[in-house]
């Protein structure tokens, strides 16, 4: 079985959200190639921080991991926006009162996001905090499975309007993943690599974020290849 914690790029299609059985997403497409089932744990923005609390907090992670054969921690792309306003504030508004207030709070945000954003800082989790959590969740995994094969990956690409299309934060969190990489031997998944073409060939889903089909098929080929690897 193939256990797999992420972000909404793991289960969003060119239309939006798909359900966890979606046959085309790619966590799915790896399980049918390896003939694993998958448990598929996520939310849209999730951070590596968000995972780690996944790991130690969602019953259905306690219950996978006796029973799964690889790990993956397929979130960081979201730590590498552009984060001018506190993530915070964002996870907040749904909780605001009265409900014309809580529009107007989303609005406001939504309006000041993408002209902050081209200041390109700060990031929504520096690089030292994503790499910090990620160590944290292999380190639990190994306290219990020492055995189990664990993979990460590199950040995706955007052309994300909402982002003022800028990334400056991918490049500084790509060598901190690799130097974590090399000091525990955890292997990568270039999600940047795997979509950019279908990112910027038009056939992506419009908000820029999210992948069309062949990147879900590009990045299920590079994760059937690493997880052959290290099986």
């Amino acid at each position: 079985m193939l256990l797999v914690i992420a972000d909404s790029l793991s289960y969003f299609g060119p239309k939006g959200g798909l359900p966890a059985d979606h046959p085309k997403i790619w966590p799915n497409l790896v399980g049918a190639e390896l003939d694993w089932d998958v448990e598929l744990i996520g939310r849209i923005g999730w951070t590596c921080r968000d995972a780690y609390w996944a790991l130690i907090g969602d019953p259905r992670v306690w219950a996978a991991v006796p029973r799964a054969g690889a790990v993956v921690f397929a979130v960081g792309g979201m730590d590498t926006l552009p984060s001018p306003l506190p993530t915070a504030l964002r996870e907040l508004i749904r909780y605001v009162r009265p409900p014309v207030l809580r529009r107007g709070v989303r609005a406001t945000y939504n309006w000041l996001q993408p002209k902050l954003s081209k200041l390109g800082r700060p990031v929504a989790l520096p690089p030292k905090v994503s790499v910090d959590y990620l160590e944290q969740s292999r380190e639990a995994l190994a306290q219990l499975r020492p055995d189990l094969p664990v993979v990460a990956v590199l950040p995706s690409v955007h052309n994300c309007a909402a982002y003022g299309h800028v990334h400056s934060g991918r490049q500084p969190a790509v060598k901190a993943l690799r130097a974590w990489s090399d000091k525990t031997s955890v292997p990568l998944v270039d999600l940047g690599e795997a979509v950019r073409e279908d990112i910027f060939s038009g056939d992506a889903n419009p908000d820029g974020i999210h992948w069309g089909w062949a990147g879900h098929t590009a990045v299920a080929n590079s994760m059937v290849k690493t997880l052959q690897e290290v099986r």
